[in-house]
C-alpha cells in the first residue's frame, strides 16, 4: 500500500472505509492550502509585533520593515526633526538642510520551504512536510494581505521551484501550486536518492533576495555544515531572515528502550534504543542539529521559530506571533 510506512510512522494506520480521500496529516494539495486563507487572519510579519511575539524580544532581532527611498534635500523648517539634518550640506552651504525620505511601497518576501524526504516523518499528528507547507501557506496569505510582494522557493530532494516575489494573486497561486506539487511527490515507496543540499538552496535564496527582503525558511535543517553557517550569516546581513525549525517529538527526544525499524525505501534495519551506546548516539545526533540552529540565533541574531508536528499549524503560528489560539 502506498505510503504504508509513512502512515505507520504518523500513528495513523490503515485508513477507515473504502474511500481514498487524501489524508491531510500526510499530504496536502492546492485546494487544502487555499482553504487556509480564511484562518490566516491577524498573523503578522510587520515590524511592530505584539509583546508576546517571538519576533519582539531581546533574544530575537526585530524586523526592519520597509526601507526608505531618498527623495530630496531642502531647507530646514522649524517642525523638522533635527535628526534629519544633513550636516555636511549644512556646513557647505551655511544654512540648515534636511534629507527627505519616503517609505518604500512594500517589502518583498521570499518564503523558502523544505519538502525533502527528511521532512516526510511524523509520530504524533502531522508529517513535518505538512506542518511546513501549511505554515508557509499561512505566511504567504498574510504577506499578500498586507500588500507586500510575496514569492518563494520550494525544494525537494531533486526538484527546486523558484517563484519571484510579485504582488498579484497569480504569483501567490503559483507558490501554493509548487508547494502542493512538491508535497505530493513524497511517499514511503520512493527510491532513495541523494537529497538536495541546504547550501544549494541558500545560494538560490541569495540570488532571488539580494537585499532588503523578508526571508522565511521552513525546514528541519537536515545536512547543515560550516558553509551553511556562512551562507545564513550573509543572508542575515542583507535581509530580515527568520528560520522556522520544524521538528517532531519523537526525534527531539529519542525514546529509550524501544526497537525502531528504519528504512531508506529499499533496505530496512532495526535500531534498539535499549542499547545505551546506540541511544546516546541517536540523541546526540538529534540534539546536535538543534544546537547548531539555535547557535545561529545567538551568534547572528537570527530569530528561530520552533514548530512541531504535534500541534495544529494555525494555533502554532498565532501563538508564535503572540496571539491567542483561534476558536474553530
Amino acid at each position: 500500500m502506498r505510503d504504508r510506512l509513512a502512515r505507520l510512522r504518523a500513528g495513523i494506520g490503515k485508513p477507515a472505509g473504502p474511500t481514498h480521500a487524501r489524508d491531510t496529516r500526510i499530504h496536502v494539495d492546492l485546494p487544502h492550502l487555499r482553504a487556509l486563507e480564511g484562518r490566516a487572519q491577524r498573523i503578522r510579519f510587520l515590524p511592530r509585533q505584539p509583546a508576546r511575539s517571538v519576533l519582539n524580544g531581546r533574544h530575537a532581532s526585530r524586523l526592519r520593515g520597509r526601507g526608505l527611498n531618498f527623495e530630496e534635500l531642502r531647507d530646514y523648517l522649524a517642525s523638522d526633526d533635527v535628526r534629519t539634518i544633513d550636516w555636511k550640506v549644512t556646513a557647505r552651504t551655511g544654512t540648515p538642510h534636511v534629507r527627505v525620505y519616503t517609505e518604500e511601497r512594500d517589502r518583498p518576501t521570499l518564503i523558502v520551504v523544505d519538502q525533502r524526504m527528511s521532512m516526510f516523518f511524523g509520530s504524533v499528528m502531522y508529517m513535518k512536510s505538512v506542518t511546513a507547507a501549511e505554515c508557509a501557506a499561512l505566511t504567504a496569505f498574510r504577506i499578500f494581505d498586507q500588500g507586500d510582494r510575496v514569492g518563494g522557493i520550494v525544494f525537494g530532494d531533486t526538484t527546486l521551484a523558484e517563484i519571484r516575489p510579485g504582488r498579484g494573486r497569480r504569483t501567490l497561486t503559483a507558490f501554493l501550486t509548487a508547494l502542493g506539487d512538491a508535497n505530493g511527490l513524497l511517499n514511503a515507496d520512493r527510491p532513495p536518492t541523494t537529497p538536495m543540499t541546504m547550501n544549494r538552496v541558500l545560494q538560490s535564496v541569495a540570488r532571488l533576495a539580494p537585499r532588503n527582503h523578508l526571508v522565511l525558511l521552513f525546514s528541519d535543517f537536515d545536512e547543515i555544515d560550516e558553509t551553511t553557517h556562512r551562507l545564513v550569516a550573509g543572508l542575515s546581513r542583507r535581509n530580515d531572515l527568520v528560520l522556522v525549525l520544524v521538528s517532531d517529538p519523537y526525534v527531539d527526544e529519542v525514546p529509550p528502550d524501544v526497537k525502531i525499524v528504519v528504512s531508506d525505501g529499499v533496505l530496512q534495519a532495526e535500531v534498539d534504543t535499549g542499547d545505551s551506546r546506540i541511544y546516546r548516539r541517536l540523541k546526540d545526533m538529534a540534539q546536535g542539529r538543534l544546537a547548531q540552529v539555535l547557535d545561529w540565533q545567538r551568534q547572528l541574531g537570527v530569530p528561530v521559530l520552533p514548530l512541531t508536528t504535534a500541534q495544529d499549524s494555525v494555533d502554532q503560528m498565532r501563538r508564535l506571533m503572540g496571539l491567542a489560539a483561534q476558536r474553530r
